[in-house]
């Protein structure tokens, strides 16, 4: 009776080289967890879904066994793929089904990656981090930029965040606070209208986390962090449809 082989222990990450085309510094970086939730986010905004057996679903299958190896932790980021590297290149496809409709407010009917869907992208890179004041004032940020209102939405995600946000600050233990993602994993159904990021807004949504944290700083994978990234993405997909055109 023949006995299975013992499987062997994963001895090095898993790099952008291994799963795509690609070359120089980003060839040699390991696929991280935000990189993955930043591809799905940019799929669903470009595709109107993940595809199976797409980027996304490669980045996230690779992120998952680098950090279950513990080569990168579950907030971790790869600044050349960040800077629409890996991402920007990837997400640019040719649309396999029509790109999704724009809720009222849309700017001039272009689509890229929304507020709203940036702000669930968060609760996937930030999905367990307690909400705080600073957190709760860049999702209203958020909200007002992507709503065009100077009020905040009844019911809303900033609504809610500002309430998590009171409670937790009462609360003595981090698993009695209320998370990110309980508030941002539906972000987009909370919001009556939505739009693209823009760098403004990104820039608005940092401003807001910025006064509002004790050390005058923004989270490295929270809320501003995915505004801006959906931004830099959303540039320079603008970008490159230009030249291409």
């Amino acid at each position: 009776m023949s006995q299975e082989q013992p499987r062997r222990p994963q001895q090095e990450p898993i790099k952008y080289g291994d799963v795509f085309n690609v070359q120089g510094e980003l060839a040699g970086q390991p696929v991280a967890p935000k990189d993955a939730a930043m591809m799905q986010t940019a799929e669903n905004a470009m595709l109107g879904q993940t595809q199976k057996g797409g980027a996304a679903s490669i980045m996230q299958s690779a992120a998952m066994k680098n950090e279950k190896a513990g080569f990168v932790g579950h907030a971790d980021i790869t600044g050349a793929a960040g800077d629409c590297g890996v991402v920007g290149q990837y997400s640019q496809r040719t649309p396999l089904v029509p790109p999704p409709t724009m809720q009222p407010g849309g700017v001039g009917g272009d689509t890229g990656i929304t507020i709203g869907e940036a702000l669930e992208a968060t609760a996937l890179t930030a999905g367990r981090k307690p909400v705080e004041w600073s957190d709760a004032a860049a999702i209203q940020a958020a909200e007002v930029r992507a709503t065009g209102r100077t009020n905040i939405v009844p019911g809303g995600v900033a609504a809610a965040a500002q309430s998590a946000a009171t409670l937790n600050a009462r609360a003595t233990r981090d698993e009695d606070k209320t998370k990110l993602g309980d508030i941002l994993a539906d972000a987009t159904s909370k919001l009556p209208s939505d739009r693209p990021a823009t760098r403004r807004d990104a820039e608005g949504v940092t401003g807001a986390e910025m006064r509002n944290d004790p050390q005058l700083i923004t989270h490295p994978t929270g809320v501003a962090a995915s505004v801006a990234a959906a931004a830099r993405l959303n540039q320079n997909t603008t970008t490159n449809n230009k030249t291409s055109n």
